[in-house]
């Protein structure tokens, strides 16, 4: 029996020239045949197993093989996840590996947050009678002490006041006498009991209406010293002296020489600027992870001033809102900072940073090692100097250094923590 090939595309595949030995049941050299043993369904059989499952063959009747070029072994094994480079192409990538460890880990938010006065120590002075300005002792930025005259004011009300009061204290004392001679005239039956009250009610209205004269002076900054001089002088002022509630810095100045002023208007507004607050706008998303902070007990934070590139201050948190702002969504959370040099000054921008509680015996990794693709997470495992196995993970939270691994790895493992994105690459492009 004499066979002649009928597959031409496994002649393709064999090279066209090359021989092909089944145990001795056929030879072709492509020139002729030589009688086959076998049957020919066999045959048939054999050689389409050939044609599937064998890329090449190399070897004749005589032992002779043929010379094939071999290709590139492919950088990603997608069967297996893995990712193939030398250690040198490792070397220029800049690849580094670290191995898994367990520490407590801590995570970190940051907010931001504008440097004000302290409330407590900042009070906005005002009038308390409408006057004309006829001096301005204290400017911009001046330390001043506690009763340092600030202005002075002249005010035609005042003086009218005091008249007032004059008025009413001569007429208490006038009506005093009367009573007290009506008490003796009634007791002498001079006088009916009738006048003797009449008299007396006379003397309360007298004692109202000069109570009411004293509160006025009162409520226009008349102190008790100032009462004194003017019962014992009798003597009219008309100016008003502004002066410093406390020591502090002037920071604010609203007033001019020969301006006419009201009592709604702020002349002045003085802070002691030893301690300072941050205010920081929580947004709505993170006041879970605010709370939970301040209810451990967190009380410390950390202050960054963008004029301070670089330096960290120390704050205590005194106040947490209890509202939010319903036009920025956002709570308030006020810290106390000290500022016994004076460098934080009020509206300088700020970022707040709270840290979460400690996380015992978390495992965690550099967020440089983690790399993303349509949803999943994954890192680079090395497993030899030039297999790199990628491994999916699932991460929890992160500090913005380091990240912490709920499931996919294990304590000692070398993951690639530097140059990851490099693996990644090879990784997309193979898969292409």
């Amino acid at each position: 029996m004499i066979f002649r090939s009928r597959w031409p595309g496994l002649s393709r595949q064999l090279g066209g020239r090359c021989n092909v030995c089944i145990a001795g049941g056929i030879h072709t050299d492509g020139m002729g045949a030589v009688p086959v043993k076998r049957s020919f369904p066999y045959l048939r059989s054999v050689l389409f197993s050939v044609g599937l499952g064998v890329a090449a063959m190399e070897s004749g009747c005589d032992g002779a093989s043929n010379d094939v070029s071999a290709s590139k072994s492919p950088a990603v094994a997608p069967s297996y996840g893995l990712v193939m480079l030398s250690a040198e192409e490792s070397s220029r990538a800049g690849l580094v590996v670290q191995s898994v460890t367990r520490s407590d880990f801590r995570t970190y938010r940051d907010f931001p947050g504008i440097v004000q006065p302290n409330q407590h120590n900042m009070a906005e002075i005002t009038t308390l009678v409408r006057g004309r300005v006829i001096d301005v002792y204290a400017d911009l930025g001046q330390e001043v002490k506690a009763n340092t005259p600030l202005a002075i004011l002249y005010s035609s009300e005042l003086g009218l006041a005091q008249s007032g009061y004059l008025k009413a204290r001569a007429k208490l004392n006038l009506a005093e006498q009367s009573y007290a001679r009506a008490k003796f005239l009634l007791e002498e039956k001079v006088i009916g009991e009738a006048e003797a009250q009449r008299r007396q009610a006379e003397l309360y209205s007298i004692q109202a209406d000069s109570n009411e004269a004293h509160d006025r002076l009162k409520l226009l900054g008349m102190n008790d010293e100032e009462f004194r001089r003017l019962e014992r002088t009798r003597e009219i002022r008309s100016v008003v002296s502004i002066v410093a509630p406390f020591p502090g810095r002037v920071i604010g100045r609203k007033l001019t020489r020969g301006e006419v002023v009201e009592t709604t208007e702020n002349l002045f507004v003085i802070a002691d600027l030893s301690e300072v607050w941050v205010k920081a706008n929580i947004p709505e998303k993170d006041i879970p992870f605010v709370h939970a902070v301040h209810a451990s007990g967190g009380m410390q934070a950390e202050v960054r001033i963008n004029a301070y590139q670089g330096e960290v201050f120390k704050g205590t948190i005194t106040y947490v809102g209890d509202v939010l702002d319903p036009v920025t969504r956002t709570m308030q959370l006020r810290l106390e900072l000290p500022n016994m040099d004076g460098r934080l000054k009020p509206e300088m921008f700020a970022t707040v940073r709270l840290y979460s509680e400690a996380q015992p015996d978390r495992l965690a990794v550099p967020e440089a090692a983690l790399q993303r693709d349509q949803g999943r997470t994954f890192v680079f495992v090395q497993r030899s100097a030039s297999e790199y196995e990628v491994r999916d993970v699932q991460i929890g939270e992160s500090n913005g250094t380091s990240t912490s691994i709920l499931t996919g790895l294990t304590e000692g493992e070398s993951i690639v923590t530097h140059g990851a994105f490099v693996l990644k690459s090879e990784l997309l492009k193979k898969q292409a």
